[in-house]
């Protein structure tokens, strides 16, 4: 009996993981009625973690009353896995950036929902937490998962208040006594799939600031303030995130989960390989096909595809990346383990009408590759 895993990246505003996983499996069964299948969506720490998480290792979705990115009332969302022990964040699921609607501005919105989901999660027991950042409407370097984590920012004058991402620079000091008990022993894995800085010209502000609607002096007042709540950070608590890759993600948020929880940043593909034990599935296995929307030298750096097949090449299985597009200088991709790339863009049409038609051009793409990939295992061979 043939054994495959199925480990995609969503195609972006295309199609989600879970779909994609959906049309392979059904091409696949269709020439291999017989065979395994196991299915692990893969997703980069924004939306959609909580349901990638959810439909690869089962669980429950747990909805609870939150702030949004302004402060309003809303319904919140995470998951709970692997026995009711680890717990699940996507950061985008209440302060994203659809969240915020026409009214964008980074300078005030907040990650407070974000640690009331974050304190649910460790009063209902869980021991670990995999926080995926994302799509944030923020640039607040998740204080206010901090105040609602119970961490409390103290202004020049000893005054308390919730900082946002134009007030951190009024932060004198930082109280960490308030910290909720279960948080803080928690093992704590934050996500992400870039590697920006906090500040600078390729940090959180200059970076991802004009997506949510900054422009150029609100985007360098912007970085002045991670600037400052990273120097208060280093004075007040002893730690340096001013360099750590990753720590510009979701605002700043990176170096936030990193100052206030002790969280370690780690890229999404590994922490899914890690905790659905990939490793270990790969025993026995026939082919691995994993995918994502362009494979270039930008993937050689983490992305899905190849965490992938980093793992599959120790355990000599081969791995077939189905892809959106493919860039210039892949050759490493071929070293780093994958055996064959192909991309699903069966006419030169522009990205905008091939989006319309990527559903079924996966699903011939998939039909084609099956059908080779049946006619050479019948095949007698002299």
């Amino acid at each position: 009996m043939k054994k495959f895993i199925l480990v995609p990246d969503s195609f972006k505003g295309t199609m989600s993981s879970a779909e994609i996983c959906a049309i392979m499996k059904e091409r696949i069964s269709a020439y291999y009625p017989n065979a395994r299948i196991i299915s692990i969506p893969i997703a980069d720490g924004g939306e959609g973690t909580v349901d990638a998480f959810l439909l690869a290792m089962g669980g429950e979705k747990v909805y609870i009353p939150v702030k949004g990115p302004y402060m309003e009332g809303m319904e919140g969302f995470y998951g709970i896995v692997d026995g009711g022990s680890t717990a699940v964040i996507e950061m985008a699921s209440c302060a994203g950036l659809p969240l915020a609607g026409n009214n964008l501005n980074p300078g005030k919105t907040t990650t407070f929902g974000v640690g009331q989901m974050m304190a649910d999660a460790a009063r209902r027991g869980c021991k670990k937490l995999i926080m995926g950042l994302g799509g944030s409407a923020t640039n607040d370097f998740g204080v206010g998962a901090a105040a609602a984590a119970g961490i409390r920012f103290l202004d020049k004058s000893g005054k308390e208040f919730l900082p946002v991402g134009e007030t951190l620079s009024d932060i004198g000091s930082i109280d960490m006594t308030g910290l909720l008990p279960e948080l803080a022993g928690m093992e704590i894995i934050t996500i992400c799939d870039i590697d920006n800085p906090l500040y600078g010209k390729t940090g959180a502000a200059y970076v991802f600031g004009p997506q949510k609607g900054t422009g150029p002096a609100m985007v360098e007042f912007l970085d002045g303030q991670l600037r400052a709540v990273s120097d208060t950070v280093k004075r007040t608590l002893g730690t340096d995130v001013s360099s750590i890759p990753g720590a510009g993600a979701a605002g700043g948020m990176g170096g936030g989960m990193t100052a206030f929880f002790g969280s370690r940043l780690q890229m999404g593909i590994e922490t899914v390989l890690d905790t659905i034990c990939f490793d270990d599935l790969l025993t026995d296995t026939d082919m691995v096909f994993t995918e994502e929307g362009k494979i270039d030298m930008q993937s050689l750096r983490g992305k899905a595809a190849i965490g992938v097949a980093r793992r599959a090449k120790k355990r000599d299985v081969p791995v077939v990346a189905v892809v959106g597009d493919i860039g210039d200088g892949i050759g490493e991709a071929y070293e780093e383990g994958i055996c064959g790339i192909f991309s699903i863009n069966r006419a030169a049409i522009p990205f905008g009408e091939a989006k319309k038609r990527s559903r079924q051009d996966l699903f011939h793409t998939m039909d084609n590759l099956l059908r080779f990939l049946i006619h050479m295992d019948n095949k007698p061979m002299f």
